[in-house]
């Protein structure tokens, strides 16, 4: 079993299983052909990753540490059928959450603004919107989409507005189905993208669907860049209609000189949604629980995609 984090170090193990600490350096602990459980290093450059892939012949499980997996579908058409892919779904949602309301706060009420008078020594006053009564629309209902909904609740929000590939109802009210995100769009103060990476979300937020978003609308990226078009987001802050607070980008990592980074109305924080304190003990948690869960052969929690079929 390959793990990004020492072994040593995660409380619980499951015995018998030969634990490989293994996170993403050019060489491999053992051979790939022997694991049966690999963990996806986190947070590391494109390709990482998926290198081992084409040799784990014996391979059962790849678990990553993201909540998105599309980073590692690439390297699935390598495997033998049958292999599950898990993702670390109860690991972000309490830091990325708290990152979503970071990024709405600090753009509504101008923090960027006063860093920088303060930089010059500057008293910058005047009033600023709140987020109390703000109509916030969140477009990816999943786990981190509640947990974002939770943490909004007790600043006085008008009723948060659900959205998801399909309809249902969920214990804060209903979830529409991603059909009637159009006619939702213009109701919006906030809106806050939190949807995985698929084919079905890669340019989700088009040029139709910001200009179906309310004049001063605020959106918000905690998901991941391919998700928005950034021409037509940078077309939208040019005009001084809309603005931004985006975790992620496309491209990512945004370069020096790209027009985002002086894009008016647009805050950029550098994909940390997840990298924080709260993420080293709630891994090693669900490490412990799907390895136990491995062992014992019982059911593995989160499979997102089983190889082959």
């Amino acid at each position: 079993m390959w793990l990004p984090i020492p072994p040593d170090e995660i409380e619980g193990l499951p015995e018998g299983p030969a634990y490989r600490y293994w996170n993403g350096e050019e060489a491999f602990p053992a051979d790939p052909a022997d694991c049966a459980y690999y963990v996806v290093p986190y947070m590391k450059p494109t390709g990482i990753g998926v290198r081992p892939l084409p040799d784990m012949r014996s391979v059962q499980v790849v678990q990553t540490l993201s909540a998105g997996i599309d980073h590692v579908e690439p390297g699935l058409k390598h495997l033998p059928a049958g292999v599950r892919l898990c993702n670390a779904r109860g690991v972000h949602e309490a830091s990325t959450a708290e990152l979503t309301l970071a990024l709405i706060l600090a753009s509504l009420r101008g923090i960027p603004d006063f860093v920088r008078a303060q930089d010059r020594g500057e008293w910058l006053g005047g009033f600023r919107p709140a987020l109390a009564d703000r109509k916030v629309l969140v477009v990816g209902y999943g786990s981190i989409g509640a947990a974002i909904e939770d943490r909004l609740v007790p600043f006085e929000v008008a009723p948060v507005m659900r959205v998801a590939r399909s309809a249902r109802t969920t214990a804060r009210g209903p979830v529409h189905p991603l059909t009637e995100l159009p006619a939702l769009l213009p109701e919006a103060d906030v809106v806050i993208i939190s949807t995985p990476l698929t084919e079905a979300t890669r340019g989700l937020v088009d040029a139709d669907f910001l200009a179906r978003m309310k004049d001063g609308a605020l959106l918000v990226n905690i998901a991941r860049g391919p998700v928005v078009d950034t021409k037509a987001l940078l077309a939208e802050l040019e005009s001084g209609r809309l603005t931004a607070a985006l975790d992620v980008t496309d491209p990512e990592p945004l370069p020096p000189g790209h027009p985002l980074w002086q894009a008016p109305g647009v805050l950029v924080s550098p994909h940390v949604g997840g990298p924080t304190s709260a993420f080293l003990p709630r891994a090693k948690r669900l490490l412990v629980d799907q390895l136990s869960r491995f062992v014992n052969q019982e059911p593995l929690r989160n499979v997102i995609v089983t190889t082959g079929a």
